[in-house]
């Protein structure tokens, strides 16, 4: 079946299907999936970093089976990196080529014979196709993903606007190149700083947050199916506490599920202060972070287990 003949009836269609390509949203994401592939809009998905925002796009495109094209945004991103290039080394050959082969006085000086080598070289094939410039000439349609937008500064922004308002690009030598097949556009933006109104109301909008413990439950098993049904709930449970601390860097869902197939691998059949103290680093990547860690769970989970004990002496 090709892309373009992937195109869901409902809501739960896109619910069905991405967590057929091992996605689980909850309703809000399959309804505002849903209304980005049926009504055409870019989506602007914000939240904390690891909730699965990049994730989505990629399990988009698995659904609907397109092509996902990635423009990974970072600080002073300009037009170039994102739009396009001119060849300019292939631009040169040209008109050496040219001027080798011309005859006349023309051939090295300007008048006519420049102007015709001019329009010879501005052309598509001397296009150096970028991110968003091959999204909109894509004979296919595909998942376009920006991906941290809000590293990016306002004017890179403003750009954005055509592409998000009228899916073209206007290039001054050929004029506007607009889109061949329609892209379902994600945005993602980890919220470390205010996006412009002009964007936002381009957009539909979709708020990521960490999820529900029973919903990270499911996540988890999803991805390490063959752990303990307990261990994977503690799992969670250790995960949920260590959001709760004051860390520089909170574990994200995929360091959940890393850390449920490092605890498969080693054999664990529960976890307990010094099983989390040996695999801390599989969640926890800052040296100021184990250390609290360390001291707030690891002290609470031994509390723990001690406390059987000494309520059956």
């Amino acid at each position: 079946m090709s892309a373009a003949e992937v195109t869901p009836a409902d809501v739960s269609q896109v619910g069905s299907g991405l967590r057929e390509v091992g996605y689980l949203p909850d309703d809000s994401t399959a309804l505002v999936a849903y209304l980005a592939i049926r009504l055409g809009k870019p989506v602007l998905v914000e939240g904390p970093a690891g909730v699965g925002k990049t994730e989505l796009a990629k399990a988009l495109a698995r659904y609907l089976e397109r092509t996902l094209v990635r423009l990974q945004c970072y600080e002073g991103l300009d037009e170039a990196k994102a739009l396009y290039e001119w060849n300019y080394r292939k631009q040169l050959l040209r008109i050496q080529a040219d001027r080798s082969q011309a005859a006349g006085p023309e051939a090295s000086q300007g008048g006519a014979g420049w102007r015709e080598i001019e329009e010879d070289i501005f052309t598509e094939e001397f296009l150096l196709a970028r991110p968003l410039m091959s999204a909109i000439a894509s004979q296919e349609p595909v998942v376009l993903l920006i991906d941290e937008i809000d590293k990016t500064d306002q004017e890179f922004e403003a750009m954005l606007l055509e592409v998000l308002s009228d899916f073209q690009i206007s290039i001054p030598e050929l004029g506007p190149i607009s889109a061949r097949t329609h892209p379902v556009v994600l945005l993602t933006s980890n919220n470390s700083r205010e996006l412009t109104e002009a964007l936002k109301r381009r957009c539909l909008y979709l708020w990521l947050d960490y999820p529900e413990l029973e919903h990270e439950l499911a996540i988890v098993r999803l991805h390490a199916p063959d752990l303990a049904e307990t261990v994977a709930r503690r799992l969670v449970e250790i995960v949920g506490m260590v959001r709760e601390l004051d860390l520089k860097k909170p574990p994200s869902i995929a360091e959940s599920i890393d850390w449920a197939r490092t605890l498969l691998l080693l054999g664990k059949e529960d976890i307990d202060s010094d099983t989390l103290v040996s695999t801390m680093s599989v969640i926890v990547k800052h040296r100021t972070d184990m250390d609290v860690v360390a001291e707030r769970l690891g002290l609470r989970l031994a509390g723990a287990e001690g406390a059987p004990a000494a309520a059956s002496s």
